[in-house]
């Protein structure tokens, strides 16, 4: 399987402190802003927004974990069964500006259920989308992110995969044929 390395480290870190910046220029206090990651990969991205945004304000910005097992359409299509993941919101999202993310955009529907999913929690105000890589011409459903880390034109055989320091070792997205 050879693998090919779309973002090295360096402009690994350099893509998220630039979705931060993005971040803080639309949301500036982030007061009336919360980010929600999407298990299990899009709580990687949202942890690293995190810590950015919290230094460069010096504040604490309401995050949350949103599990959609059991919104995805092809829950019970599945050979094996889907292991949930933790849903860890503690606030209302009611009103809110949210910022749902997650590290791969493909199809949409893994988006689509994190929006229904989302609504379990409230109605807010307006919903943004930021992904870490967008796989744009492979889309299922009508769903383009506000932020885009990068985008990355791949083939169907194609998978892309974000690795992370504290899971694989290091920080890369790498592009590979699927077996």
């Amino acid at each position: 399987m050879d693998k090919r390395t779309i973002l090295n480290s360096k402009h690994f870190e350099i893509t998220l402190n630039r979705l931060a910046s993005q971040l803080k220029e639309n949301h500036q206090s982030f007061e009336n802003t919360v980010l929600i990651g999407l298990q299990p990969r899009g709580i990687h991205v949202l942890n690293r927004l995190k810590k950015i945004l919290e230094k460069d304000l010096n504040t604490t910005i309401k995050c949350g974990q949103l599990d959609i097992t059991f919104y995805r359409d092809d829950f019970r299509r599945r050979e094996q069964p889907i292991i949930p993941s933790v849903t860890n919101i503690d606030f209302i999202i009611e009103n809110k500006n949210v910022v749902l993310i997650d590290d791969v955009l493909f199809s949409g529907r893994t988006i689509r259920s994190g929006l229904d999913a989302l609504l379990a929690f409230g109605r807010p105000k307006r919903v943004e989308l930021l992904t870490f890589i967008d796989r744009r011409f492979e889309r299922h459903l009508p769903i383009q992110p506000d932020y885009t880390g990068k985008t990355v034109d791949t083939l169907s055989s194609q998978r892309v995969s974000v690795e992370w320091q504290e899971v694989e070792g290091e920080d890369k997205v790498v592009l590979f044929e699927e077996a």
